[in-house]
């Protein structure tokens, strides 16, 4: 791969995309839907391929179901395109301006990054999502998916670029503003981790393997989406029947997602009525991994399609990205919190309680980018946050944090108008 040429032509979309319009962006936009729409059997024909593949060598069902696209999830794409759209453009909002005492006016406006990559696992979506959300922001994108997923992103890209070259000739497409990575060695990740000056910033999005490779690797400014061991605490004064229904959904709605949970505390006063809830719930779908306290309990009432089995020390604070979760009991909602901030990895966290001092305690305490009160961590998704989509989630605390939409991809400057002023 030859980073400089790619990074270059970018660069040169990036540059042209600075200077377009809302209604210009918008129009491509719209060109590209179009064009996915045109070209969804070329797609889905693609990424057929990449399961059956995927498949034979032996990947989890739960991270092929995030490798697989079927009609829904074109329309989902096609829908988040539509509200990027719909949002206003963040370029050259004025966040903040002054005149200062010898008569300078100072404003302080957002731009661009310019050139983003972002190196990703598996999902297909995020190729199109990805590029939407830099596109609306006005920056050019170097997508590095993984090989499991190279035919679905190439047919994606195809898509896209098909639909920005047929809005180019009215001025509005910039096909530049786009590449694929070959996906033909790793180095190729190396190669765009330490292009500095030419990619301004990048992006992991998948496991902490990859992110920590990342976090490591880079010479270029990074921004960290980060692994999701997510936490449910089950507070003494918890209604216990919501309690079950949030665990259900967080943990087995998509239990490959970052936003999946993977420990369930419970407060040792409602451990004896709450742990057999969950254990006849879980029976026949989700194995659970115990502490000491919670495997007595368990044990006692699991029936012949339960799975229960003593945690070891790893399964705590470990992502399963699978139907297997972690459950420990806890004495308070001070241990909770301590033990989640040791444990987890700063995504989204839950606490369900009718205790709003235990509530707002956990808010303020808990170090996360999402914290709940009495709702699934499934939510945390820019889709679901109204953003349209997201490029991930980041987990740190610098430039963006949570769920990033298009502002994340937006940096600020300032502009100075004087008229002769010298200091």
């Amino acid at each position: 791969m030859n980073i400089s040429k790619i990074c270059d032509k970018l660069r040169a979309g990036s540059d042209t995309l600075a200077l377009q319009t809302a209604s210009q962006k918008n129009t491509a936009l719209s060109a590209v839907i179009s064009s996915i729409e045109k070209n969804r059997a070329a797609i889905l024909s693609a990424n057929a391929e990449d399961v059956a593949a995927a498949r034979s060598k032996g990947m989890t069902e739960s991270l092929v179901e995030r490798l697989a696209l079927d009609d829904k999830k074109i329309n989902s794409i096609i829908d988040s395109i539509k509200i990027i759209i719909s949002q206003i453009d963040p370029i050259g909002e004025e966040t903040a301006g002054w005149k200062t005492p010898n008569g300078m006016t100072i404003r302080q406006i957002r731009v661009p990054l310019g050139v983003v990559a972002i190196i990703y696992e598996s999902r297909p979506n995020v190729t199109a999502d990805a590029f939407s959300l830099a596109y609306k922001s006005g920056n050019a994108i170097l997508l590095r998916g993984s090989s499991s997923a190279l035919k679905s992103n190439k047919a994606i890209v195809a898509a896209i670029k098909e639909g920005l070259s047929s809005s180019e000739a009215q001025g509005f497409g910039v096909p530049e503003a786009i590449e694929l990575a070959p996906c033909e060695s790793h180095d190729e990740v190396q190669e765009i981790l330490t292009a500095v000056g030419k990619v301004d910033v990048a992006l992991p999005r998948g496991g902490a393997k990859l992110i920590n490779m990342v976090v490591e690797t880079a010479k270029v400014p990074v921004i960290q989406t980060g692994a999701g061991v997510c936490h449910l605490y089950v507070d003494e004064s918890a209604n216990l029947e919501m309690a079950e229904e949030i665990a259900w959904n967080a943990k087995t709605q998509r239990p490959g997602a970052c936003n999946a949970i993977e420990c369930i505390l419970v407060n040792e006063k409602v451990a004896e009525e709450f742990l057999p809830k969950l254990a006849k719930r879980f029976a026949g779908t989700v194995e659970l991994r115990a502490d000491e306290e919670s495997y007595k309990i368990l044990n006692l009432c699991k029936s012949e399609k339960s799975v229960v089995s003593k945690a070891s020390d790893d399964d705590f604070g470990f992502e399963f990205l699978d139907m297997i979760c972690a459950v420990k009991v806890v004495s308070d909602v001070n241990e909770a919190i301590s033990y989640i901030n040791t444990h987890n990895t700063k995504h989204s966290e839950c606490i369900v309680t009718e205790n709003r001092a235990n509530a707002r305690l956990f808010q303020a305490k808990i170090d996360a980018a999402c914290v709940y009160v009495n709702s699934s961590t499934r939510f945390t998704d820019g889709g679901e946050f109204g953003f349209g989509a997201e490029l991930g989630i980041s987990t740190q605390k610098l430039h963006a944090r949570g769920p990033m939409g298009i502002k994340a991809l937006t940096t600020t400057k300032y502009l100075i108008d004087g008229d002769g002023q010298v200091r």
